[in-house]
C-alpha cells in the first residue's frame, strides 16, 4: 500500500506490454508505493486487446481500459482492424476511444485513412458517451481541422502527450480537451516547462506514456508508470504549489473525463 496521502493519476501508459512476466507485478507495487493507484490503458491495434484486458483482469481496482486504432496501426486493411474493435467494444467496458489521432511522423502517405478511422472512432466515442484520447504528431494543423468539423457537445476528452505551443494548448483547451501532460514536460530544452506554467490546472492532467518518454532523471532509458511523481513533482514546482494538490487537480480531472 502507498504511504502517501495523496492519490496520482497516470492516464496514458502502456503498463500491459509486460503482462504475464514478473515485471507488471514489479511495477504495480512501484506505483503503488509512490501513490500512483490508477492507471488508465489505451490499446493501439487488434493485437493488443487482450494484454490490456488481461492486465485490466489482474488488477481491477487500478487499471482501466481505452480500445483503439492507433495512427500508426491505420493501414490498408484499417476497415477490417476498425471492425474487430468494434467486436471487441461490444464485449468489454471500456472508459474512452484510444488511442486514436493522427502521426505524420513515421508515415504520411495513410493520412486520409488516418483521417477517415479517427472519423469512424471519434463516432464510436459520441455515441457511447465516452471521451477520446488523441495521439497527435507532427500533425497539429491536420488534428485541429479535423476536431473543427467533428465539434459538437459530445466530443471531449484528452490530448495526449501534448507538446505543444501555448496558442495550440488554447485552441485544444476551446475545443474540450484536457491536456496530457508527461516526461517532456522535465527536459530542460523542451519549452513545454513555460507553456505548463501559464495553464490553470484545471486543463491538465498526467501520464507517462510508459515504456516511452521517460521523465529526467531517466529521459532516454526505458519508462515506467511508477516515475510519474516526477511529472508530478515537476508540476508542482512550476505552478509553486504542494505535489498533494498537483494529485488532487489532476486525479479530479481525470474521474471528470473517464466518469471513474
Amino acid at each position: 500500500m502507498s504511504t502517501k496521502s495523496y492519490i496520482l493519476t497516470d492516464t496514458h501508459t502502456h503498463i500491459y506490454y509486460h503482462v504475464n512476466n514478473s515485471t507488471l507485478e514489479e511495477q504495480m507495487l512501484r506505483c503503488l508505493d509512490k501513490g500512483i493507484e490508477r492507471l488508465f490503458l489505451p490499446n493501439v491495434d487488434v493485437a493488443s486487446v487482450t494484454p490490456v484486458m488481461d492486465t485490466v483482469k489482474a488488477y481491477p481496482k487500478n487499471c482501466f481500459p481505452m480500445l483503439g486504432l492507433h495512427p500508426c496501426s491505420v493501414k490498408e486493411n484499417y476497415r477490417e482492424e476498425l471492425k474487430s474493435l468494434e467486436q471487441a467494444l461490444a464485449i468489454h467496458k471500456v472508459y474512452a476511444i484510444g488511442e486514436i489521432g493522427l502521426d505524420l511522423y513515421w508515415d504520411k502517405s495513410t493520412l486520409e485513412w488516418q483521417k477517415e478511422a479517427f472519423r469512424i472512432q471519434v463516432n464510436w466515442a459520441k455515441s457511447m458517451g465516452l471521451p477520446i484520447d488523441i495521439h497527435c504528431r507532427e500533425a497539429f494543423n491536420e488534428l485541429f481541422e479535423l476536431l473543427e468539423e467533428l465539434k459538437d457537445d459530445k466530443l471531449f476528452g484528452i490530448l495526449h502527450c501534448f507538446t505543444g505551443t501555448i496558442d495550440q494548448a488554447e485552441k485544444a483547451i476551446d475545443l474540450g480537451f484536457t491536456l496530457g501532460i508527461g516526461g517532456v514536460v522535465t527536459f530542460k530544452k523542451a519549452g513545454l516547462d513555460a507553456v505548463v506554467k501559464e495553464i490553470d490546472l484545471q486543463h491538465i492532467v498526467l501520464e507517462t506514456d510508459a515504456p516511452y518518454l521517460a521523465p529526467s532523471p531517466f529521459r532516454g532509458k526505458e519508462n515506467e508508470s511508477s516515475y510519474l511523481h516526477y511529472i508530478a513533482e515537476k508540476v508542482a514546482d512550476l505552478h509553486q504549489i504542494d505535489i498533494a494538490e498537483v494529485a488532487r487537480i489532476t486525479t479530479t480531472n481525470s474521474k471528470r473525463i473517464f466518469g471513474i
